[in-house]
């Protein structure tokens, strides 16, 4: 199979035609040539717009695979990262049975060595989740874990963090945190503040998370080793986590798409497909979370893609659970928003730093090299809507927002998945 890009501009600070204008041939999955020629293939792609880069890397996402299939499983989730632009994605481990065997780690490898986006699974740090009991870390690297993490809940044991930081150090292994004292946060179902109080809704106070970041942080600086903060949602965070990192500490955090783009005044519709953990914040929030993406401090955005079916979300706000789908949105979401942000910088966030947090090679845009890239039209003019979601549930705020920016198409491991 031949597949021409035409007219591309190239994104790649690896790439010795970065920033350059280039028809790429891509034959069987290899870059053949780049350059400039008139040249026919079995398939032409090309836009106004029309740009490439190195493939794009999802940081978070639960599939749900295996214990909630009819939500989500592994062929369903990676067509709809596939869709959104994304060639590697991770998933958490919060599956029934929690990812915490070695053969579990080996089913999602297995299952997911056939489809154009790579799985990488992140293995439970305590059996259940519970944050009690560390499990068999070594193992499960050995098996293929990619990193640990006990997804959505918290590490609330600090003794069992200390440790587990220890642990890690044996195999340079990369801790993911839910940073959130339940305990703080009992109960609650959205941002703590004005409009929290105005609809009558316990709040999800910053203090919960603020204070994990905080702990967090003094124990790696007592162990050693190095933490990865997933969907920080709090300035006070943020500030914690600059402090760490000027300190010298081997610390990198990452923040959702949705929390870029929506403030908590908007659950005035009590809008379920609104009810995420960490919640939506307040305007001044995402204000400033423009700013720690500006300035470095944020390393990379995220899906924190949770599927959720109807009879999880069709029900009274408070009842309701917790998650958005979001792989097929990510980019068009922080592209559209992006406000002085260039687009370099947007690319940065979802292709190398997720890859350079969890020690994976970069794919570069060169003749020779396998492609693994993400073909996309930064310009195009679009409207999200329920035909556009590849994944089994449909729980997202984002049907019927006009975006500007779109995945066109992935190539990798000598597979295309093209956008209608």
């Amino acid at each position: 199979m031949k597949i021409l890009l035409k007219s591309a501009e190239i994104i790649d600070k690896n790439s010795p035609y970065h920033f350059q204008k280039k028809n790429i041939i891509i034959v069987d999955g290899k870059i053949e040539k780049i350059g400039d020629f008139d040249e026919t293939a079995d398939i032409v792609l090309e836009s106004p717009d029309l740009k490439v880069s190195p493939g794009w890397f999802d940081l978070r996402a639960s599939i749900k695979d295996p214990g909630s299939e009819h939500k989500e499983d592994i062929h369903s989730a990676t067509k709809a990262a596939a869709s959104g632009g994304f060639t590697g994605m991770v998933c958490m481990p919060n599956t029934k049975p929690v990812l915490q065997t070695k053969d579990l780690v080996e089913y999602i490898s297995n299952r997911s060595a056939n489809k154009i986006t790579s799985v990488y699974p992140v293995a439970a740090v305590t059996i259940d989740n519970k944050g009690e009991e560390i499990t068999e870390m070594i193992d499960l690297h050995k098996a293929g874990a990619i990193a640990f993490s006990d997804g959505n809940k918290p590490i609330w044991h600090s003794d069992v963090l200390l440790k587990t930081l220890q642990y890690l150090q044996s195999f340079d292994g990369l801790l993911l945190v839910h940073a959130e004292d339940k305990y703080v946060s009992m109960y609650g179902q959205m941002n703590e503040g004005l409009t929290s109080t105005l609809l009558g809704l316990k709040g999800l106070p910053k203090l919960a998370e603020e204070i994990i970041v905080e702990r967090d942080l003094r124990i790696l600086r007592y162990t050693g080793g190095k933490i990865h903060f997933s969907h920080v949602s709090s300035p006070r965070s943020f500030e914690l986590i600059k402090e760490a990192k000027a300190e010298g500490l081997n610390v990198t955090c990452d923040i959702t798409a949705y929390n870029l783009a929506l403030d908590d005044t908007l659950l005035a519709s009590f809008d379920t497909n609104l009810k995420v953990n960490p919640p939506l914040r307040s305007k001044e929030d995402v204000d400033a979370f423009w700013s720690y993406l500006k300035n470095g401090i944020i390393d990379a955005i995220v899906s924190d893609h949770n599927p959720q079916d109807e009879e999880s979300k069709n029900l009274e706000f408070d009842l309701a659970e917790f998650g958005m789908i979001g792989l097929e949105s990510v980019f068009s979401i922080v592209n559209t928003i992006k406000r002085d942000i260039p687009l370099e910088t947007l690319l940065d966030k979802i292709a190398y730093a997720p890859r350079r947090i969890l020690g994976i090679s970069q794919p570069v845009i060169k003749e020779g090299e396998l492609a693994e890239i993400t073909i996309f039209d930064s310009e195009r003019e679009w409207e999200f809507t329920k035909d556009d979601i590849k994944s089994k549930s449909k729980n997202t705020p984002f049907v019927g927002w006009k975006f500007k920016g779109k995945p066109l198409a992935v190539i990798n491991k000598g597979m295309y998945f093209i956008n209608n």
